[in-house]
C-alpha cells in the first residue's frame, strides 16, 4: 500500500511537468513553422534589364549595356584619395550610430536581404553573367547559395558568437570571472575581385554590418558595373530597417583608389593576387591596421585507387571548370593513383569533349567566358609551355556560334597527361578551365607533390578509405580540406576560409572571420563583489619584506606544484609564514641603516 502510494506521489509530481514540457515543445514548433515578417524592398532594375529579342539573337554577353559602366576616369592620385577619404568619414559617422543597433534590427535586414535574393534570382545571375561571362548555373551555384548560406548561419548563431565569451579564470584567478567582449572595429574596408561580383561584395559586407561596423567596398575595375548594381540592394534593406545613411559604400577605380582605402580604414579584407596583397600590406603598415588577404591558390586534387570513379570524376570536372575555372578554391592541380590513371583521364576527357562554349546569356551552353581578354592569352601560354616540356593535350572542349570580335574571350576546357612539375601549369595558378593530370605512387608521394607549391589554399582527397583521405588531407600544408567533397567547407558557412604561403593569411567566413571585424576585449572583474576584492599580500606590499620572495616562491608552488600534496604543503607553510609575520610586525620590514 505504501508502495502504491508513492508511485502515485511520484506521478503527481511528474505529470505537470511532462505537461510543461510537451507544451514548450509545440509552442517551439509552432513558432518555427510561422514565418516571420520580412517586408519587401524595390530595388530599381529598369537600367540593367536585357529586351528579350537581344538575349536571343546576341552572339556576346552584354558587358556594359546602357552605358552603365561607373569606372572613373584616372585623376591625380590626391583627388582620389580625397574622394575615397570623403566615403570613409562619412561611414564612420553612421557607424557611431550602427553600433548601438540590436541584433534584431541587424536580423532584420538580413533577412529582409535573403527575401530579396531568393525572389530575384534570376536578375541577380543574369547580372553577374553579363558582367563576367559565367554561366547562369555557375552564377547561382557561387553567388547565391553562397551567400544564402552566409545571412542564414549569421541569422542562426551570428548573435551567438559576438556575445561576451566567460573563459576559465585559472588557479591564480578563482575569485575572479573571466571573458572575452567584442567590440566593432569601425569601418571595414574590402578590396574584392571580380569572378564572384554578387559574393565579393555580400560577403564582407554582411560580416562587417551584422557585427557593428561600417563598410567601404571597392570592387574591381572589371567587374564595376554588376557591383554598383547589388549596391541599390543593400542600400534599400537599409533602409528598411532605419538603418543610418552612408553605412555602406561601394567604390570603384584603379590602384590609387585601393590604396587611399587601405591607408583610411580600420581594417582591410584584400582577394586578390600575392603581388598587389603584397603592397597591400605595405601601404597597412602606415597605420598598423589588421590585415586579411586572401590571395588565390593551386588546390591539389587527389584521386586515390580506390574510389567510386564515375561520381569523382564528375566532381573534378565542376572543381576545374566551375565559373570557367576563374575560382579562387578551384582546382588546378590534379593527382591520380597510377592503377585508375588511365581510365580517369578517359572519362574526364570524355566529359570535356562534350562540352560546349559560348555566351551564356544567348545559347544553352555548358561553359561561359573569360572576363579578362587577355588572360585567354596567359592560359594558352601555360598550356603552350607544357606541351613543349612533353606534355600532351588528351581532349578539349568545342565552342558554339561566336562572332569574331569574341573568340578571344573564350577558352576551352583542356585536359593535359603526362605532365610534371618542371612545367608553370603545376606551378602558377591558372584560374581558368585546364585540368593538368598527373599520376602517384604512393600516398606518400602525392603528399610530397600536394605541399610542392607556393601556395596553400585547399585541397580536396577522395578515397574509398575515409580514414586513409583523412590521414592524407592532414599532411597536406593548406587552410582548407574537402574529403570526399571539393570546396565543401565553404559551403559551411560556420568555418574560416583562407591559406598559408602565398595564398596569405587570416580568416574571413565562419566564427574567426566573423569576430575579426571585431575589436576583441578581454575583461576580468570580482567574482563576488564587494564581499571578496584583491588585496595585496603583506609580505609584497610596498615597501617589500624581508621574506618577500620566499613568500613568492611558496605562493608559486602553492598553486601550480605538480601533485596535490606538494600543493597542500605549500599552503601550509605559507599560511605559517603569514601567522609569523601578523604576529611579529616588527619583523616584517628590513632595517635600513
Amino acid at each position: 500500500m505504501k508502495i502504491m502510494q508513492e508511485e502515485s506521489l511520484a506521478m503527481a509530481l511528474w505529470w505537470p511537468l511532462l505537461v510543461l514540457a510537451a507544451a514548450y515543445a509545440l509552442c517551439r514548433i509552432l513558432l518555427f513553422l510561422i514565418p516571420p515578417t520580412v517586408p519587401s524592398i524595390d530595388v530599381d532594375a529598369s537600367d540593367v534589364h536585357v529586351p528579350i529579342g537581344l538575349k536571343k539573337n546576341t552572339s556576346w554577353y552584354c558587358l556594359v549595356y546602357y552605358g552603365y559602366l561607373t569606372i572613373p576616369p584616372r585623376k591625380g592620385k590626391r583627388a582620389q584619395t580625397d574622394k575615397v577619404k570623403e566615403h570613409v568619414a562619412q561611414a564612420r559617422k553612421a557607424q557611431k550610430i550602427w553600433a548601438k543597433s540590436s541584433f534584431k534590427q541587424r536580423r532584420q535586414f538580413l533577412r529582409i536581404l535573403l527575401k530579396y535574393i531568393l525572389e530575384h534570382q534570376d536578375l541577380i545571375c543574369e547580372i553577374s553573367s553579363r558582367d563576367t561571362g559565367k554561366t547562369m548555373v555557375d552564377a547561382s551555384l557561387g553567388e547565391i547559395m553562397t551567400t544564402c548560406e552566409k545571412i542564414t548561419w549569421l541569422l542562426d548563431e551570428g548573435e551567438k558568437w559576438l556575445k561576451p565569451e566567460y573563459r576559465s579564470c585559472g588557479r591564480s584567478m578563482l575569485h575572479k570571472k573571466a571573458k572575452v567582449e567584442f567590440y566593432p572595429l569601425g569601418v571595414i574596408g574590402a578590396i574584392v575581385s571580380w569572378n564572384y561580383p554578387f559574393h565579393n561584395v555580400f560577403n564582407p559586407m554582411l560580416a562587417a554590418i551584422f557585427s557593428g561596423n561600417a563598410a567601404v567596398i571597392k570592387v574591381s575595375e572589371h567587374a564595376s558595373w554588376s557591383g554598383c548594381f547589388y549596391f541599390r540592394i543593400i542600400q534599400a534593406a537599409l533602409a528598411a530597417v532605419g538603418a543610418p545613411d552612408n553605412l555602406v559604400h561601394i567604390i570603384t577605380g584603379f590602384a590609387e583608389t585601393g590604396q587611399a582605402l587601405v591607408s583610411s580604414v580600420d581594417k582591410i579584407i584584400f582577394v586578390g593576387s600575392p603581388g598587389v596583397g603584397r603592397m597591400i600590406m605595405n601601404t597597412a603598415s602606415d597605420t598598423l591596421i589588421p590585415v586579411t588577404l586572401e590571395l588565390g591558390g593551386k588546390d591539389a586534387f587527389i584521386v586515390c585507387e580506390d574510389v567510386d570513379l564515375p561520381s569523382v570524376v564528375q566532381v573534378a570536372v565542376r572543381a576545374a571548370l566551375q565559373s570557367s575555372g576563374q575560382n579562387c578554391a578551384g582546382a588546378e592541380r590534379f593527382y591520380v593513383h597510377k592503377d585508375i590513371y588511365s581510365t580517369f583521364v578517359s572519362q574526364v576527357v570524355k566529359i570535356i569533349k562534350s562540352i560546349s562554349v559560348g555566351p551564356p546569356l544567348s545559347g544553352r551552353y555548358d561553359m561561359g567566358a573569360i572576363c579578362m581578354i587577355e588572360h585567354s592569352e596567359k592560359l594558352q601560354n601555360l598550356v603552350n609551355d607544357a606541351v613543349d616540356k612533353g606534355a600532351e593535350i588528351a581532349g578539349r572542349g568545342s565552342f558554339g556560334h561566336l562572332g569574331e570580335d569574341a573568340v578571344d574571350q573564350f577558352f576551352p576546357p583542356t585536359v593535359l597527361v603526362n605532365v610534371n612539375h618542371t612545367m608553370k601549369i603545376m606551378q602558377e595558378e591558372a584560374f581558368g578551365p585546364i585540368l593538368p593530370i598527373m599520376k602517384f605512387n604512393s600516398d606518400e608521394e602525392v603528399v610530397k607533390l600536394a605541399n610542392d607549391s607556393k601556395y596553400g589554399l585547399g585541397c580536396a582527397v577522395f578515397s574509398g578509405n575515409q580514414k586513409r583521405a583523412i590521414k592524407i588531407a592532414s599532411q597536406l600544408h593548406c587552410g582548407v580540406a574537402a574529403i570526399n567533397d571539393f570546396a565543401s567547407s565553404y559551403m559551411c558557412q560556420s568555418l574560416p576560409f583562407g591559406g598559408v604561403k602565398d595564398s596569405g593569411f587570416g580568416r574571413f567566413a565562419g566564427v574567426e572571420g566573423l569576430r575579426a571585424c571585431c575589436l576583441v576585449k578581454a575583461v576580468v572583474e570580482d567574482r563576488w563583489w564587494p564581499y571578496v576584492k584583491t588585496m595585496i599580500p603583506k609580505p609584497i606590499q610596498y615597501p617589500i619584506s624581508e621574506n618577500g620572495f620566499e613568500f613568492q616562491e611558496l605562493l608559486v608552488e602553492t598553486l601550480y606544484g605538480l601533485s596535490v600534496w606538494d600543493r597542500l604543503r605549500s599552503l601550509v607553510n605559507l599560511l605559517k609564514m603569514i601567522s609569523e609575520q601578523n604576529n611579529s610586525p616588527a619583523n616584517t620590514r628590513k632595517k635600513s641603516r
